[in-house]
């Protein structure tokens, strides 16, 4: 027997103690210095004396025979792909790219203007090509944009008419917005069934306004929190987006105490995420602002560390740390973590379709369109809908594979100019800090 290539071992942070985890068993451990030292060896294939903890570490498979452990792989591979053939798609729909908001960091602003407005025969051209393209699968919408909520007559007669097209078809709406002008919509979003309002918030009121604020300067941080104030108060859940860099993390536990404050995190319809700003398509004026994945979230544990009211705002993944932790057992492996063209799929006004949200609104990117006329560059949608670790050469030898999933394809395209290439998720050193954070404590 041979120590398994999909072991995942290292030491917990700020502890003497050690982690093995084997997603493909489903096994998860800590282990003390002495046993360590003796699954050290095992890794360098040294024999040790121990027969208990040969046995122990055989049956829970980190130890394994290479052609049984082939065989299972094979199976949960194809356990994936069968789910993952069942799961709900998400179906984004962008009605247009302007916005009132002129963001410090936005992304779309490298895109060129684009000509046209959204009418009600683009809407039902939409909603006929997911009907029948979809059909029978579980789905739901979520409109995106630029900002899709922008106060203006025409825009309200827009999102009117989209969700009542949304509601003959049966599907779920939820909504990605900067918030300004939520509480005007209240009424609006009242007539669909919502599953969710993406709304972000960069800090408290100095922090936010000097980095999401109007094109004429203005601040929007009191109009934001009225609007997630109207959410909860009518019942939609807010899923309430914090994008950090080092200019505003600092004032994480100020936010965090503000939410708490406000009651919101006491309300089942409120929750959050921690959006790391990053270059995406172009670089940004001051990169140096930019936290890379493994400094964002060691600055978020010294933060919880610090002030630990902020897991009641915000409870970090650590990659799979968090998952075992609720759940008392981990994920099922992860053979793919970029759902393009399989679970996710972008369109916008101008009648294009797209791979996922990274990609929609740039012209090179588009996989065909559904108006005037339905085309399909097959070719593409098959490298995009082929990319999973099985695909991507690199993943092949990595013992974090199956936690990974070989990360988002758009930024591995836009750094290699290769869809089934890596973009690699630094698991072992988040699980250093979840394991620290979730069990040692």
């Amino acid at each position: 027997m041979i120590f398994s290539k999909h072991n995942i071992f290292s030491k917990i942070k700020d502890s003497e103690n050690f982690f093995i985890t084997n997603l493909l068993s489903g096994n998860a451990d800590i282990v003390n210095p002495d046993i360590a030292e003796q699954i050290n060896k095992l890794r360098k294939n040294e024999a040790i004396d121990d027969e208990n903890i040969i046995n122990d570490l055989a049956e829970k498979g980190y130890l394994v025979n290479v052609d049984d452990e082939n065989k299972l792989y094979k199976k949960k591979y194809l356990d994936f792909i069968d789910s993952r053939d069942d799961d709900e798609i998400q179906l984004f729909f962008v009605p247009n790219y302007s916005c009132n908001f002129a963001c410090s960091y936005c992304y779309q602003d490298e895109y060129a203007p684009l000509t046209g407005n959204v009418n009600s025969d683009i809407i039902d051209s939409f909603f006929k090509y997911i009907n029948k393209e979809f059909a029978g699968k579980r789905k739901y919408i979520t409109v995106f944009g630029g900002e899709p909520l922008l106060n203006s007559p025409k825009q309200k007669e827009i999102i009117s008419y989209f969700i009542k097209k949304a509601n003959e078809s049966k599907i779920d709406l939820s909504f990605v917005t900067n918030g300004y002008t939520l509480a005007e919509y209240t009424d609006i979003l009242k007539e669909g069934k919502i599953r969710e309002i993406q709304i972000t918030l960069d800090g408290t009121a100095l922090v936010h306004d000097a980095r999401r604020f109007l094109k004429g300067g203005a601040g929007t941080f009191d109009k934001i929190v009225e609007g997630i104030d109207s959410c909860i108060s009518n019942k939609h859940t807010v899923n309430l987006r914090m994008v950090i860099d080092k200019e505003n993390i600092e004032n994480l536990p100020d936010l965090a105490r503000f939410a708490i404050d406000k009651g919101w995190t006491d309300s089942p319809y409120f929750k959050t995420q921690i959006g790391r700003n990053y270059e995406l398509h172009h670089c940004q004026s001051t990169p140096d602002k930019l936290f890379d994945r493994v400094n964002l979230y060691e600055k978020l544990y010294e933060l919880i560390k610090q002030y630990p009211y902020i897991v009641e705002f915000h409870k970090p993944a650590y990659s799979i740390s968090k998952f075992l932790s609720e759940n008392g057992s981990l994920p099922d492996p992860l053979f793919d973590s970029c759902p393009a063209c399989k679970t996710e799929w972008a369109f916008d006004y101008t009648g294009h379709i797209f791979s996922c949200t990274a990609t929609v609104g740039k012209s090179d990117e588009s996989l065909g369109t559904f108006y005037p006329d339905i085309t399909l560059k097959e070719q593409i949608i098959n490298e995009w809908q082929s990319r999973d670790v099985t695909a991507i050469s690199e993943c092949s030898s990595c013992s974090l594979q199956l936690a990974c999933g070989g990360g988002c394809g758009s930024v591995a395209k836009n750094r290699t100019g290769n869809i089934c290439s890596t973009d690699c998720r630094p698991v072992k050193e988040l699980l250093e800090l979840g394991f620290s954070s979730y069990f040692e404590s």
